[in-house]
């Protein structure tokens, strides 16, 4: 017989630290059925927007920038944090006009993802912006230092494949504007 997992009960939450970016909240939960518990570490973040925004040419728009978890100089899509209340659109355009300088005529929600369910309580949105032009300088974060990369469109599956785009939500993003647009990465 199949064993369905089920959901278990969080029985306390409380805050373990509080960190610029996140919280790590310390929860305690019993299985429904066997009353088995156990503590876990939840990391509360916002939810955040990765922006595929595609010029009229068919190039991609994409950044650089050192990331300090790896060490290393990542390429992928624009994005950022959501504010409280904003709307994931505007958060993406937002986002890549203040990284890039660019905007554009349509935006939409693409699709979303759970960046890593087992730690993370928050969502991943992906935008896709059409048409995006240069239209103003960049404006970015005090800590953020971005070179602005557009690539074609039928580039990025050799990019992929030789590993120069590595960044698993820009990963996750590009896969779902192949599958929008028809796409193979074959």
């Amino acid at each position: 017989m199949k064993k369905i997992p089920k959901k278990w009960e969080l029985i306390e939450d409380r805050l373990h630290a509080k960190c610029r970016i996140f919280e790590v909240r310390s929860q305690h939960f019993r299985h429904p059925k066997d009353g088995r518990e156990g503590d876990f570490y939840v990391l509360n973040t916002s939810d955040w927007v990765n922006v595929l925004a595609l010029t009229p040419t068919e190039e991609i728009v994409m950044v650089r920038q050192f990331r300090y978890g790896s060490r290393e100089l990542s390429l992928e899509t624009p994005g950022g944090v959501i504010e409280k209340g904003e709307d994931p659109v505007v958060a993406g355009l937002r986002e890549l006009r203040e990284e890039t300088g660019f905007s554009g005529e349509s935006a939409r929600v693409l699709s979303e993802c759970r960046p890593n369910s087992a730690i993370l309580s928050n969502r991943c949105h992906f935008v896709l912006a059409e048409n995006v032009k240069k239209v103003a300088e960049v404006d970015f974060d005090p800590n953020e230092e971005i070179e602005t990369v557009l690539i074609p469109i039928a580039e990025i599956s050799d990019r992929v494949r030789s590993g120069a785009i590595s960044h698993s939500l820009a990963l996750n993003a590009l896969f779902n504007l192949f599958l929008e647009k028809g796409l193979s990465f074959a």
